[in-house]
């Protein structure tokens, strides 16, 4: 896929784990690791502005356009 997800960089940049940020924006542990690993076929709107809210972060440092080839 050309979008890389880099939910985990900024997860430890924040220094929160899984546990509570998946609380915090009130999803499962389960679908956090889902969006972190890349393999969520779609993010819904309200779950990215509450990962950035808590993260204190742009959507732009979670989600990033590659080639497919790199």
């Amino acid at each position: 896929m050309a979008i890389r997800v880099n939910l985990d960089v900024m997860m430890a940049k924040r220094k929160i784990s899984s546990t509570e940020l998946a609380e915090a924006i009130g999803i499962t542990n389960a679908n956090l690791s889902i969006l972190k690993t890349g393999k969520a076929k779609a993010v819904r709107f309200s779950t990215l502005d509450a990962i950035c809210r808590v993260l204190k972060c742009q959507p732009g440092d979670l989600l990033e356009f590659c080639e497919e080839d790199e």
